[in-house]
C-alpha cells in the first residue's frame, strides 16, 4: 500500500509518537523554580545542548551518565541538570485531549494501537505514573531507552513492525517530528506531519480509518 493509499477499517496498525502528540512535552518547566524566565532557560538550554543531551537520554544513557557528561564540561550546571530528572513530571503534566479522543474512536473501531516513543528508560515510569491511559490504551508500546535506538533510525521501525507481527507497510504513524515522519516512510510505513488532532482527525477519515 502507497503512503497515501487508503486502509480498511479494522485492518493493519495504527503506531502514535506520545510526546507532543498525546502529552505535551514543556522541558522548560523542569527549570522555572529555578531560572527567573524562559528567556534564561533557554540560554542554558543553548549553553549544554540541552536537546542533543536530552536525545542521548532516549537512546539509552542512564541518569548518572547523562549528569556526568555535564559535570565533565559545564560542572556549574549539573545539579540543575539533575534536577531535570527530579522534576520530570511537571514537563509531562497536560494532555493533548483531542489525540486521546481520536485514539479512543480507532479502538472502538477495532483498530490494532501501538505506540513508539523517544523516551528516557528513567523518565518513562513517570509518564505511565501520571498518565496510566497509556498503560492501557495500547497493545504494545516501543521506548526507545529501553532499546537503545532511536526515531528516526529504521531500526527501531522495524522492531516495532516485529513485535506487532505486520509488514511495515500495514503501520499508519504519527509524530510531531519531520525527521521521524520521513524516517517512517524511509521504512516504508504511511504517515502523518502530526500539527494538531484536528488534522490527524481528517487525515484519518481520509484513510478510511474513521
Amino acid at each position: 500500500m502507497s503512503i497515501c493509499g487508503k486502509m480498511k477499517p479494522g485492518a493493519g496498525l495504527v503506531v502514535f509518537d506520545i510526546g507532543n502528540v498525546l502529552l505535551r512535552w514543556e522541558p522548560r518547566a523542569a527549570f522555572r523554580h529555578a531560572l527567573a524566565s524562559d528567556a534564561e532557560i533557554d540560554a542554558l538550554f543553548g549553553e549544554v545542548g540541552f536537546y542533543d543531551w536530552n536525545y542521548a537520554n532516549d537512546r539509552g544513557r542512564s541518569r548518572a551518565e547523562a549528569v556526568a557528561a555535564i559535570a565533565a564540561r559545564w560542572p556549574e550546571h549539573a545539579d540543575l541538570m539533575a534536577g531535570y530528572f527530579d522534576r520530570f513530571a511537571e514537563t509531562i503534566r497536560a494532555r493533548i485531549e483531542g489525540t486521546w479522543e481520536i485514539a479512543e474512536a480507532l479502538r472502538a473501531r477495532g483498530l490494532r494501537l501501538w505506540a513508539l516513543t523517544n523516551f528516557a528508560a528513567e523518565t518513562w515510569p513517570e509518564a505511565l505514573r501520571l498518565h496510566p491511559g497509556l498503560g492501557e490504551m495500547f497493545e504494545g508500546i516501543v521506548v526507545s531507552g529501553h532499546e537503545g535506538m532511536v526515531k528516526p533510525e529504521p531500526e527501531i521501525f522495524a522492531l516495532l513492525c516485529a513485535r506487532a507481527g505486520v509488514a511495515p507497510e500495514a503501520c499508519y504513524f504519527t509524530d510531531d517530528s519531520a525527521a521521524n515522519v520521513a524516517g517512517a516512510r524511509a521504512a516504508g510505513w504511511q504517515a502523518h506531519l502530526f500539527e494538531g488532532p484536528e488534522g490527524l482527525r481528517a487525515a484519518l477519515i481520509d484513510r478510511g480509518l474513521l
